[in-house]
């Protein structure tokens, strides 16, 4: 543990030394703990920011606001119809380009009606191992990354939320339903919806780790190798609800859950799925 205690020590200084900064949140574990270290070392400097829009399912929305609220951290949410930018909904490769950039540029607008010198956010440098053009609109939007400077990795970050007894540090890993649909495959409220309602479904039978990819009409499944098992005991229940959401077929994804599975289709692929997720849900 004492490389990432040096770590963790190096984050606060770098944190520090920024003198206010403002949290591009989303209530997952990266953000959560970058919002937990920069309240304890900036107290009233350090804000959270979540910015609502479709992308971003009514749960985590839900939680994020707790966990902000327990974390001390003054929190604010801003609503972005991000569906209103053509070249995210066309959704090609560089979709998360042009989101991530649109974003960046509110965050730097509230941190500036704030008086707030440094906006950033939760990327890693694990996040440099996989297919994510976001980082580079973030860069050229002068968006901060306290985690890469740090040399912090994802796994550090578990580590670390859990060494400060925090108790999101094992929450599954999440992402915006933009993800689950396929590149080129228009995005809109209605394929987003579901997906969210089909997700939602799969987690009030206790599952923790998945997603709904929505291939149109087919919705893949994607769970721990761990939960197969327990996606086939409810496969009835499961269908049925699927369908009932305007799905015509519904599969189940044999390799299980992964991260980014559908940059697979570019030839892109992850091997891991959050340092091995399944180790943190024993």
């Amino acid at each position: 543990m004492s490389g990432v205690a040096d770590k963790l020590d190096l984050l606060r200084k770098i944190i520090a030394s920024k003198e206010s900064m403002l949290v591009s949140f989303s209530g997952g574990v990266d953000s959560s703990l970058l919002a937990a270290i920069s309240r304890d070392v900036l107290g009233d400097r350090a804000v959270a920011a979540i910015l609502d829009s479709p992308l971003m399912p009514r749960r985590e929305l839900e939680h994020a606001k707790s966990v902000a609220e327990h974390l001390g951290i003054k929190c604010i949410v801003v609503e972005h119809d991000i569906l209103d930018l053509e070249s995210v909904v066309e959704n090609r490769p560089d979709r998360c380009y042009h989101c991530k950039r649109a974003s960046a540029e509110i965050l730097r607008k509230i941190a500036s009606s704030l008086d707030i010198s440094c906006v950033a956010d939760g990327v890693n440098t694990t996040d440099y191992d996989d297919y994510r053009p976001g980082i580079k609109a973030c860069d050229e939007e002068g968006i901060c990354h306290p985690f890469v400077d740090a040399g912090i990795s994802k796994y550090d970050i578990r580590e670390i939320a859990r060494s400060l007894r925090l108790d999101f540090w094992s929450r599954p890993s999440s992402a915006c339903l933009a993800s689950r649909i396929p590149y080129g495959m228009r995005i809109t409220s209605h394929a987003l919806k579901r997906v969210e309602l089909a997700e939602d479904m799969l987690k009030d039978i206790g599952l923790s780790q998945l997603r709904v990819r929505a291939h149109g009409d087919l919705a893949r499944i994607e769970v721990l190798e761990s939960e197969i098992q327990e996606v086939l005991m409810h496969r009835e229940s499961i269908v049925n609800a699927l369908k009932d959401l305007g799905f015509s077929y519904i599969t189940l994804d044999l390799e299980g859950y992964r991260s980014g599975s559908m940059n697979e289709s570019m030839g892109i692929r992850k091997d891991i799925s959050d340092q091995d997720i399944s180790t943190y849900m024993d």
